[in-house]
């Protein structure tokens, strides 16, 4: 499932504070004096982030421990040195700005995002005639996906249908 920038993702603990508040909000009744019965489960629904709370720490602390992939996708521009300094799954998608083809996957991977937890280098097909040579790429919309030392785990034109569909069917 993809995380859609237009809806903040919460934490587990804040959504659950966020409908028992909903839920009691209208719903409360007083006694004849006046005192609130429900309170005390409001109360105890206020106490419960504190809990959540400590337990980001320790999701944080194991995040700058080792380096994780991104939950989205990101498409980003080839720059050297970016396979090794990305974390997770990664491809490299060799671009001609003259290939119809090539246009139509860069607007479809800008359009949609790559997809989750992979990160698309947009490497320039022309100008990048070493790693053409270095993943014997012959023909542009080449996709090569890679592990974190940068070898190749497997390869895919996508001239045919250049979409991120079929980018996602064909990744490892």
């Amino acid at each position: 499932m993809r995380a859609r920038p237009d809806r903040p993702v919460r934490p587990l603990g804040t959504i659950a504070l966020l409908v028992g508040a909903l839920a009691l909000t209208g719903c409360a009744t007083t006694d004849a004096a006046g005192a609130d019965p429900e309170a005390t489960q409001s109360e105890a629904m206020t106490s419960e982030p504190t809990q959540d709370a400590t337990e980001t720490p320790e999701a944080s602390a194991d995040a700058a421990e080792e380096p994780a992939a991104p939950a989205e996708g990101a498409y980003l521009d080839y720059e050297d040195g970016a396979i090794e300094s990305t974390a997770g799954p990664k491809a490299l998608f060799f671009h001609a700005s003259w290939c119809p083809k090539c246009r139509a996957l860069d607007e479809d991977l800008k359009a949609q995002g790559a997809p989750d937890g992979l990160t698309v280098f947009k490497v320039d097909y022309d100008s990048r005639a070493d790693l053409r040579q270095q993943y014997g790429v012959t023909l542009q919309t080449t996709i090569v996906f890679l592990d974190d030392a940068g070898e190749p785990v497997s390869t895919v034109v996508l001239y045919d249908d250049p979409s991120v569909e079929s980018l996602v069917a064909a990744m490892p």
